[in-house]
């Protein structure tokens, strides 16, 4: 990702009001973000319990979601991220839903799937097991580029609005 100012990260944001804008809490690191390395950048606020951000690169430019994850617990014992395609115990993925953006926002459209309930997905698809002796890097290669495509496909189905650019 390119790197972003907090003035940048604010006006990206397609589905949130002003006054939610205003109620926007940065990561506590936002300052050392390493933009190299970020195929988007998603955090739970911890302010607002159950609110997340998602920004993630859309045709080249910043596009980001305000999430909401659902309160409750599932009685699964696993489940699986939509996002990263992480196993997890069932505790740690939670369905999160993002109003859509513009005049079908306004009339309560939204779409939601399972992520990681502390939004660690970049990292989680970077945390290798130690490679076999046959196993080459590039299946988690193949993990990263495709949680990027799910994650810039999640917050497409959120502009998917007449009168949002895309």
């Amino acid at each position: 990702m390119r790197p972003l100012t907090e003035d940048e990260l604010r006006s990206a944001f397609v589905n949130a009001s002003a006054d939610e804008l205003r109620l926007v809490t940065l990561p506590h690191d936002f300052v050392l973000t390493d933009w190299d390395h970020l195929d988007f950048l998603a955090w739970r606020d911890p302010r607002t319990r159950g609110r997340g951000y998602l920004i993630a690169e859309i045709d080249g430019e910043p596009a980001g979601i305000v999430l909401r994850g659902a309160e409750g617990s599932s009685h699964a014992r696993a489940a699986l991220c939509n996002l990263c395609h992480t196993m997890q115990p069932a505790d740690q993925v939670t369905m999160y839903t993002a109003r859509k953006a513009g005049e079908a926002g306004v009339h309560g459209d939204s779409v939601g799937t399972y992520i990681c309930a502390d939004l660690s997905c970049h990292e989680n698809v970077r945390l290798a097991p130690p490679l076999a002796p046959n196993e080459v890097r590039a299946s988690v290669d193949m993990k990263i580029d495709g949680t990027r495509r799910r994650t810039e496909a999640f917050v497409g189905r959120v502009l998917e609005t007449a009168g949002v650019p895309r």
